[in-house]
């Protein structure tokens, strides 16, 4: 009785590791997935004070240019574009206006005058990222203006839906 409870066990236990030995050789898994909107952009630091200090007389006093910060975008999306804006409007007799690059594909409006209403710079952008795109800001004051005291605006550059 002890030989043949032994074979049972012994029978049992093979029939129980072939089994595990037949397992299933795949398994599968679903994965899931999503890639949301991305619509980003850095400057790369400030520009340099902007100064009118000289004028030819008989004329307007000489604006003055900076053009050593940069942007970088990237998005994902079709049909965006940048707009820009400052913080609160500019003196009366000064006018700052700001002039992007654009990136592949898509038209810069050139020269454009800043206020805290937020103004087209860059339209028709489409999933792209690219950087060192030249910014270039120029400060213009009329003798009006007078003497102004240093000051600063922020400048806010947004990527919006657009044309």
């Amino acid at each position: 009785m002890k030989k043949i409870s032994i074979i049972v066990l012994v029978a049992g236990s093979l029939c129980l590791l072939s089994g595990i030995a037949m397992a299933a050789t795949s398994a599968t898994q679903t994965v899931t997935y999503a890639v949301s909107a991305i619509n980003a952009i850095t400057v790369s630091g400030n520009p340099a004070a902007l100064t009118v200090n000289a004028a030819t007389a008989g004329s307007a006093p000489t604006s003055v240019s900076d053009a050593t910060t940069t942007y970088a975008i990237t998005t994902n999306e079709t049909g965006k574009k940048i707009t820009g804006a400052i913080n609160t409007d500019m003196d009366a007799g000064l006018t700052l206006t700001v002039n992007l690059v654009a990136p592949t594909g898509g038209s810069s409006a050139g020269a454009t005058s800043l206020s805290s209403v937020a103004a087209d710079l860059v339209t028709g952008i489409t999933t792209l990222n690219e950087s060192g795109k030249t910014i270039t800001y120029n400060l213009s004051a009329t003798s009006a203006a007078g003497v102004v005291g240093s000051a600063s605006k922020t400048v806010t550059l947004t990527i919006v839906d657009g044309p």
